[in-house]
């Protein structure tokens, strides 16, 4: 593999002259040297090295998605469209597990900015009162101060893009979409507590109960995962009577209150109605009443204005809800 020594042995310049040139440096560089240079490059087939380029130019074609779970199918479908857009135009997308922890965000912050980062896409909804948002918030200042676009796509306390969706808005659809149902008596298994989102989706949870004239007051402790849902069924269980419907805070946390509530006996949606939020792949495999968010469209969106600069406002992407077959028109 030919080395910037042997470009620039043979086009007749400096090593620091060929990198110059072949990394994209804005250092002065006459046309012929330029020409000399890109022509001796050709001829023996070299490859500039991604990392030094972005070392010189101080922007890279990295994109990271820093995300609160993995495994999640929420998190994997906006990640997907990152990656589709962000792959057609060369980029590379890293996506970083931050598990719930805000120390681990600013960790990866500051990872990708040492690699100058073109954007930085928060995927996750913040915690408003973890003692560790200072810090993220100073490191992602830093970020863009190199240069880096920040994307938002829930709620934050950095500035930033903000694209995403009505989270309140949300739960307050599907849960009037039960009481359209004859539903009466509904529960909610809130997500974790520190969230934002989750504090957005019980709000409108609590909107659509109270403005029905109903008691908004039935809610079980949970979380974004299927185990969390599955500990809300059995407090359900024991708490009994049980509830005419059920919303979670997620598909996960839906599918994990079907699981426990069928294997005690109960028919869901005979007994139970049970409804979730995301619209994931799960939710489709299990036939999951919910509401399909555009997660993949927001991840697009957000990897399409790092690349491009567009679109240069906060901007709420559309929802719907898709009745399926975990939920019924209660009788009686």
């Amino acid at each position: 593999m030919a080395s910037l020594a042997d470009i620039s042995r043979r086009a007749g310049t400096s090593v620091a002259t060929a990198s110059r040139v072949l990394n994209g440096s804005t250092h002065p560089v006459s046309e012929a040297t330029r020409a000399r240079v890109m022509e001796a490059a050709a001829d023996l087939g070299y490859q500039p090295s991604a990392l030094a380029r972005a070392l010189v130019t101080r922007s890279s074609r990295i994109i990271g998605v820093i995300v609160n779970d993995i495994v999640d199918p929420y998190f994997a479908e906006i990640a997907r469209g990152v990656e589709d857009v962000a792959g057609r135009s060369g980029h590379l997308v890293m996506v970083c597990n931050a598990d719930h922890r805000v120390e681990a965000e600013s960790k990866y912050v500051r990872a990708l900015r040492d690699y100058h980062a073109e954007g930085l896409v928060f995927a996750g909804s913040g915690a408003p009162g973890d003692e560790a948002n200072a810090q993220l918030a100073q490191d992602v200042e830093a970020a863009r101060t190199r240069g880096g676009r920040v994307v938002c796509l829930a709620q934050r306390d950095f500035p930033g893009l903000h694209l995403g969706v009505d989270n309140v808005a949300v739960a307050r659809d599907v849960t009037e979409h039960l009481i359209g149902l004859g539903h009466r008596r509904i529960a909610a298994v809130e997500g974790p507590p520190e969230l934002y989102t989750s504090a957005d989706r019980l709000a409108g949870f609590r909107v659509a109960m109270t403005a029905a004239g109903l008691d908004a007051g039935l809610v079980f402790a949970g979380g974004f995962d299927f185990e969390a849902g599955q500990a809300a069924a059995r407090r359900m269980l024991d708490a009994g009577p049980l509830p005419d419907a059920v919303v979670g805070a997620n598909d996960e946390a839906a599918i994990g209150v079907i699981t426990g509530l069928r294997q005690a006996g109960v028919d869901v949606p005979g007994d139970v109605s049970v409804a979730g939020i995301d619209d994931t792949r799960p939710a489709r495999f299990v036939d999951l009443t919910t509401v399909s968010l555009p997660l993949y469209d927001l991840g697009a969106a957000a990897a399409r204005h790092i690349i491009e600069g567009a679109p240069a406002d906060p901007l709420t992407l559309a929802h719907r809800v898709v009745p399926r077959g975990s939920t019924a028109r209660r009788v009686g």
